[in-house]
């Protein structure tokens, strides 16, 4: 099942020492990793004061965008819990200025999409 769901672009959770040891030179010496969940090859990290995705390019993986968004661009957010046929969770976030959303990922269900809207509310309220 989880090759199905990284074929299909879900999320799962990664180990906040992983991502440190991975992007920690991308963090200010204030700034700590909450959370972070890789989407295939890409990645999705919420820091105290930003969140930051990490966007794998081409077919080698050697360029790599790095997006960073402070929540107070955050205007609002919506996260979609996963049904009983539906077997992954959505979020959508909207930043200043966007009639869509500007992200819209989707978490499967090793992840807990309530802690994800914590932690949004946390930053963003």
């Amino acid at each position: 099942m989880s090759i199905l769901s990284s074929l299909l672009g879900n999320a799962g959770a990664i180990e906040k020492e992983k991502l440190q040891e991975k992007y920690g030179k991308l963090l200010i010496p204030s700034e700590e990793i909450e959370a972070g969940f890789k989407i295939i090859r890409d990645t999705f990290i919420f820091t105290n004061k930003r969140l930051i995705l990490v966007d794998v390019q081409g077919i080698t993986g050697s360029k790599i965008e790095y997006f960073s968004v402070l929540y107070k661009s955050i205007t609002r957010f919506s996260v979609e819990t996963a049904g009983s046929f539906d077997l992954d969770a959505e979020l959508k976030i909207w930043i200043s200025g966007e009639q869509t959303p500007s992200i819209s990922k989707r978490f499967n269900k090793k992840v807990d999409i309530y802690e994800v809207q914590k932690i949004l509310a946390e930053y963003t309220l």
